[in-house]
């Protein structure tokens, strides 16, 4: 993971959105500091788009606000001067269907540029010659990808941005956000797609019914959210015995036991090196297991 600048490129101050009764966001105060890639995590319908569309300027506020690149969204001026250093990948690409892919990135490079534009084509290759009516999702995904990134902004705001592309594709995809990153661009990474949070993201921001109920470095939530552990015994031992009060989410069958540790790894060795042991696994939560918290699943 890249070494994060302590500067904020984004900015929430309790910013919330409401639709008649309906709280679609509720007091988020965060920020993204410049040149990480920041995970902001939920299920559709948590709230992440309504975010997004705030901060880009489309949606007004009901009360709080927020500050990308040092403009408050609120004051439309600032906001769209500094549109010129922001890329937005949206989950819905609403290009005109009937323009060709070149037609459609000609477009955005008169408004933004496109100096980048033939290095992300050969990385991100839609058919530009067809009319974008035709093209499959994950083609629409592609010509978004270059659109987002092709006038070198300092920002890249991405919605479910590896939706509708194949394995390989994501693949690629990770690991350009990862060198742009290192390069010094910040990533607003959107997804309810745990593992590719996990993988690229530096913090993560897990957003549910429009509240954000945590906000952490990924290693420093997996640390301490404790060990995953399987140990599986020679003999049978007594529960009463081998279990403790760091021990937790326990499953017994037979003789082997699952459970997750929270305290100190020193001493989950030193208590099993007492018993005879055949079999063990030790390792870190998935970020999926943590999530699942949050949503009672």
């Amino acid at each position: 993971m890249v070494k994060m600048n302590s500067k904020a490129a984004i900015n929430l101050d309790n910013l919330t959105k409401v639709y008649g009764d309906v709280k679609a966001n509720k007091d988020l105060s965060f920020s993204v500091r410049e040149g990480e890639i920041f995970g902001y995590l939920g299920p559709n319908g948590a709230g992440k788009t309504t975010t997004i569309r705030q901060l880009l300027g489309l949606i007004k506020p009901s009360s709080g606000t927020a500050e990308v690149l040092g403009a408050d969204i609120q004051d439309r001026k600032a906001l769209t001067e500094v549109k010129q250093e922001i890329g937005y990948l949206p989950d819905e690409l609403g290009f005109d269907g009937s323009m060709t892919g070149n037609e459609v990135l000609d477009y955005f490079a008169r408004m933004r540029g496109d100096n980048r534009r033939e290095e992300l084509l050969e990385m991100f290759h839609p058919p530009l010659d067809q009319k974008v009516e035709t093209y499959s999702s994950g083609n629409k995904r592609m010509l978004g990808i270059v659109q987002a990134f092709m006038h070198d902004p300092k920002l890249v705001i991405m919605d479910e941005p590896t939706s509708g592309l194949d394995p390989l594709k994501q693949d690629r995809l990770h690991k350009f956000v990862e060198t742009e990153s290192e390069k010094g661009k910040t990533i607003f990474f959107s997804s309810h797609f745990l593992s590719e949070v996990q993988r690229v993201c530096d913090r993560v921001g897990i957003i549910r019914e429009g509240r954000l109920v945590d906000l952490e470095e990924i290693d420093k939530l997996l640390a301490r959210s404790g060990k995953k552990v399987w140990v599986h015994f020679e003999e049978p031992v007594d529960k009463n015995v081998f279990l403790n009060e760091n021990m937790i989410e326990t499953e017994i069958v037979d003789n082997s036991y699952h459970f997750t540790y929270t305290g100190d790894s020193s001493e989950l060795i030193k208590h099993l090196s007492k018993y005879e042991i055949k079999d063990i696994e030790i390792g870190d939560p998935q970020l999926d297991e943590i999530f699942k918290h949050y949503y009672g699943e």
